[in-house]
């Protein structure tokens, strides 16, 4: 396959190095980067498929004044919830390209052990089976690859663990043990499967790879950028001085407040992400949220 990665940041570098192990690949972002097969963006939307590796917030206004239609197929590497309409991002995507030319992949998988061959599992998920089945023939032998066809599944497991990577931080900050992390953990796992059921996914999605796998590991490790908001949050940082000091995207944070306002519109019971919310944009103690979390 002929690919171009869109995007590169950790983890769209660590996508060009899986895939380039079986395929054409080139990469491209918006600054120059000194990266083998680095290219323009308008060679690189030439290519017949495209990784995007773009930040969940930053999707809509990038395609809107970037995106050429050249019959693409397109690989959605990226995970969260649009904050300010609520939008998922196969429901963004869609709004530039048809759904039968989207795929999502998702599962267990830290750029850094990417990058280092590491072995994992994945999940891609599209309607059309056809494209996911071709971009598992894609991956590397390190990666083992599923297809799936819930995307609304994938794409809110994908979204909401990385909330609850923040509350995992926060409970290995505040030393409450391996317990209450694990609860946490737990819980977090029926809430989001309770929200992804509200928009019609299905409940077995949430117990694979791409929702039990990754929430497991990303809201149990500081490899995770948005556990490391988490511990930032126990430690007394603000907001602000946590990104600051990440110097990446931290998907949990916007997704936070996207759950948050749809967790209002719609009546659904979101605890975990709700004691986020507190903590993030109200100020609210990261012990009393755990403990009202752990009474409640």
């Amino acid at each position: 396959m002929n690919i171009a990665i869109i995007g590169a940041g950790k983890w769209g570098q660590a996508l060009y190095h899986a895939f380039s192990q079986k395929n054409e690949v080139v990469i491209t972002s918006r600054r120059h980067r000194d990266i083998a097969n680095f290219v323009s963006l308008q060679d690189a939307l030439k290519a017949p498929y495209l990784i995007m590796a773009l930040p969940a917030q930053s999707v809509r206004e990038w395609m809107s004044k970037n995106f050429v239609d050249h019959n693409q197929k397109l690989l959605i590497a990226a995970k969260g919830i649009e904050t300010e309409s609520g939008a998922f991002l196969n429901e963004i995507y869609s709004d530039f390209v048809d759904s039968n030319r989207l795929a999502f992949i998702s599962g267990p998988s830290f750029a850094l052990e990417v990058n280092q061959s590491l072995p994992t599992a994945l999940v891609i998920s599209s309607t059309n089976s056809k494209l996911s089945q071709k971009f598992v023939e894609a991956l590397p032998d390190f990666i083992k690859g599923y297809v799936n066809d819930d995307v609304i599944g994938a794409e809110v497991a994908g979204a909401y663990k990385n909330v609850i990577a923040i509350a995992g931080g926060v409970c290995e900050g505040l030393k409450l043990g391996n317990n209450a992390r694990a609860a946490m953990i737990s819980r977090g796992l029926v809430e989001m499967t309770r929200f992804g059921k509200a928009f019609g996914a299905k409940e077995e999605t949430f117990l694979s790879l791409g929702g039990a796998g990754d929430l497991f590991l990303t809201a149990s490790s500081p490899l995770s950028r948005n556990f490391r908001v988490g511990l930032g949050l126990a430690e007394g940082k603000s907001v602000d001085e946590i990104l600051n000091e990440l110097g990446e995207v931290a998907e949990g944070v916007p997704t936070t407040k996207a759950l948050y306002n749809i967790a209002q519109k719609r009546d659904i019971y979101l605890p975990i992400a709700r004691e986020v919310y507190g903590m993030l944009f109200e100020g609210k103690d990261p012990r009393e949220s755990v403990e009202d979390l752990l009474r409640g």
